[in-house]
């Protein structure tokens, strides 16, 4: 009786050691996840503070950063700026407005989602996918060849070296981008409205009725928001990386997945703020 009962004792301990050992692996992931948006955190601050305190020595590494961002990027942007204006907000939505006699009213809904919405996510989708990973990418291959480390030792602010002309270059683009966004994104709605066979002197008064200055400069702070949240999300992956070639790998595609969700909590929670604060954003006119 008395190995009846160790036994079954001895079986339950068996089963509940896993199931202690994935609860404690998924607590060590939570805690490692709240620890690295700390770090993340803390690399903005002195990013931010080493930006902004003199002497400013990254000059050339930035007009480098610009330079190599715009070269990479413009093209993607463009085209898919046009492209998705064109098909998921210009064909269907003309469709539906032409069901009901009212495809004049095109124009104020590509004041709406071009400049508050589709812009900005549309910039912050290319910079991340084209410069950010390039970004994570070259720093991880050198903090991988201690390249970093050497800089360090030499007494070279690697945060003011490295890191801030990249955030300040990406952010500069980003909001550069979002101007050529709506550009051709409105440009997209046009072309449909032609292709539509409707007179385009309608879709101008409902865009101009329903655009405003401050839903323009919403479009460029919430841009120039994703392009640094993207620079600092990549320059944090790319330094930290380790494990050789596949750890550099593996942190350009953490560094692309975190800085997409990032993203679309700050266009969550600023979109909200913004209509929060001017209600009268949320009147169609």
């Amino acid at each position: 009786m008395v190995t009846a009962v160790s036994m079954s004792g001895g079986g339950e301990l068996h089963q509940a050691a896993p199931v202690a050992t994935a609860r404690a692996r998924r607590q060590s992931t939570a805690q490692g996840r709240i620890a690295e948006v700390g770090a993340i955190a803390v690399l903005t601050r002195q990013t931010i503070v080493a930006s902004l305190r003199p002497p400013f020595t990254y000059g050339h590494e930035l007009v480098a950063q610009i330079n190599f961002v715009i070269r990479t990027a413009w093209l993607p942007l463009v085209l898919t700026a046009f492209a998705l204006a064109f098909g998921p907000a210009g064909v269907q939505a003309a469709g539906f407005y032409q069901l009901f006699g009212a495809l004049d009213r095109l124009g104020g809904l590509f004041a709406v989602a071009v400049v508050r919405e589709f812009g900005p996510v549309v910039c912050s989708i290319v910079i991340a996918g084209v410069a950010g990973t390039a970004m994570c990418a070259d720093l991880g291959a050198r903090k991988i060849r201690e390249e970093l480390d050497a800089l360090a030792v030499l007494g070279v602010d690697v945060i003011k070296a490295v890191v801030a002309p990249r955030l300040i270059a990406l952010t500069v683009v980003t909001i550069l981008f979002d101007v050529f966004a709506l550009l051709f994104g409105t440009f997209a709605g046009i072309l449909i409205t032609v292709i539509k066979g409707a007179d385009i002197g309608p879709f101008f008064h409902t865009f101009y009725s329903q655009a405003s200055p401050v839903e323009l400069t919403a479009s460029l702070i919430k841009t120039a928001l994703f392009g640094a949240a993207v620079a600092v999300i990549c320059c944090y992956k790319g330094m930290t990386a380790s494990g050789g070639a596949e750890g550099v790998g593996r942190a350009v595609n953490q560094a692309v997945v975190m800085s997409l969700l990032t993203v679309a909590v700050i266009n969550y929670v600023f979109t909200q703020v913004l209509l929060a604060t001017h209600p009268s954003l949320s009147v169609p006119r």
